[in-house]
């Protein structure tokens, strides 16, 4: 994070703006909607800030600038076109400690002013840090045409309604879980339609109707955070992920995607590698157990899909044993993420008729697997977590009849911006993988559809 996002409340505080021309009077312009006392030092003025300085709008020294001009001031703007003014007015600045911007010149910023959505009080302010000012603008214009102006009233009423709900309930979560059904649905359809009074109404409503019980009752959601492209999730998953009191987490979620949960959610790494559980499964179950019947809202993130290889049923099953609320939230797995990058489709009319999912996992001291029905040329393979068991598994389908020179492919960390496809055969997979450094999270794929991804890989490996 290069720059640290924070809204300023600027109302009636001293504002300093070096500079009378166009540039300044776009920072004016900001400046006074937020309620600033506004100085502009310049020997000369574009027409409209001569109309606001004749209006008593801000105050004009008409001179060039001097180093006591930033005393007192909480922010200053440099927006001359001489580079030693600017360079002056920001020594000046970082000398008293005072915020300081000189426009188009990040190395001499301490802050970056944003491009801004305003559905005031909702506001949304977008920064790439001074490196790309067009692509900020261009996202902003997008989330113009996508934002409705009636999420301002709403969040307008929410503030009315503020003081209302804590005194309501003394509960932290339950405030929380009351806004967050409220907000949605009715309240939030007829502000968006422009009924601010049935707006209010039916916040109003659910505010007198809301049952404490239920709000402080705990639920487990799990989640299924796909194969590390953040991209990949479903909207129902972003949506708990902000919602969550506490995450428990496996080894294969990518950062980036753990980065979407809210910001103040406990997190607990509970992932598994080859021989290191950070909490075997039996007390991963019974974690969430006593954190749902503590009344939190637990998000059990799982790479890929829940119920594939995710051991999500084993969780579900101690859930419903013990009356806690769940729901299950699929992901895309692994298989389908690490086939569709590697452009290696899983079924093909010249090539595999079906496909079969198994787990490299071993069990004790064998890899429990039927390998005769693993042998048809007809058939796609996929192995999870088989990086370790590779020379075991190629050896073994190779052994109960499969050709050895069956295509074969190894994609490690599908779908994110390092993925990696190695491809050979059951022969010289398990070398490849070794000369390679492949490491988990890792795929392996099996059969002649190995053999198009030349043609269809359309991702850098």
């Amino acid at each position: 994070m290069d720059y640290f996002p924070l809204f300023l409340d600027l109302k009636h505080q001293p504002c300093l703006i070096v500079g009378g021309g166009d540039v300044a009077l776009r920072k004016a312009d900001l400046l006074k909607s937020a309620g600033a006392a506004i100085t502009v030092v310049s020997p000369e003025l574009v027409p409209t800030l001569v109309q606001w300085r004749d209006n008593g709008e801000l105050i004009h020294r008409p001179r060039t600038f001097s180093r006591d001009d930033v005393a007192g001031m909480r922010l200053v703007i440099a927006a001359t076109d001489d580079e030693h003014v600017n360079a002056q007015v920001h020594a000046e600045c970082e000398a008293r400690s005072i915020l300081v911007n000189v426009v188009d010149t990040p190395g001499k910023c301490r802050f970056i002013v944003p491009s801004i959505v305003d559905r005031s009080p909702l506001m949304v302010a977008i920064s790439t840090g001074g490196a790309a000012p067009v692509l900020a603008r261009q996202l902003r214009a997008r989330i113009e045409a996508t934002l409705p102006h009636g999420y301002g009233v709403l969040a307008r009423l929410a503030g009315a309604l503020r003081d209302r709900v804590k005194a309501r309930f003394s509960d932290e979560r339950a405030r929380r879980r009351y806004w967050e059904t409220a907000l949605e649905g009715a309240a939030a359809e007829k502000a968006l339609a422009g009924n601010e009074a049935g707006a209010l109404a039916e916040l109003e409503a659910r505010l007198d109707q809301a049952d404490d019980a239920a709000l402080q009752r705990g639920a487990v959601y799990l989640v299924g955070a796909g194969p590390g492209n953040p991209d990949l999730l479903t909207f129902r998953a972003l949506r708990l992920m902000q919602q969550a009191d506490v995450v428990l987490y496996d080894n294969l979620v990518a950062p980036a995607i753990l980065a979407l949960v809210r910001r103040d959610a406990e997190r607990v790494y509970v992932g598994k590698k080859s021989n290191n559980h950070a909490l075997p499964q039996e007390e991963i179950n019974q974690l969430l157990v006593k954190l749902a019947k503590d009344g939190k809202a637990v998000l059990r993130l799982k790479g890929g899909d829940p119920f594939i290889f995710g051991r999500g049923g084993e969780e579900i099953e101690e859930l419903a044993a013990n009356g806690v609320d769940f729901e299950v939230v699929p992901g895309i797995t692994s298989a389908s993420g690490a086939s569709c990058y590697a452009g290696i489709p899983l079924t093909h009319r010249d090539h595999a008729q079906s496909v079969t999912f198994v787990t490299g996992h071993r069990r004790g001291d064998a890899i429990e697997l039927d390998w005769p029905r693993l042998v048809s040329p007809s058939e796609t393979v996929v192995i999870y977590m088989g990086v370790k068991q590779a020379p075991h598994i190629c050896a073994q389908l190779i052994a109960h009849g499969r050709a050895a020179d069956t295509p074969a492919a190894i994609v490690e960390k599908a779908t994110t911006t390092e993925q990696r496809v190695v491809a050979g055969t059951l022969a010289t997979l398990p070398a490849l993988i070794e000369q390679q450094g492949i490491k988990p999270p890792a795929l392996i794929i099996v059969g002649t559809v190995v053999t198009l991804h030349d043609r269809l890989g359309w991702q850098a490996s």
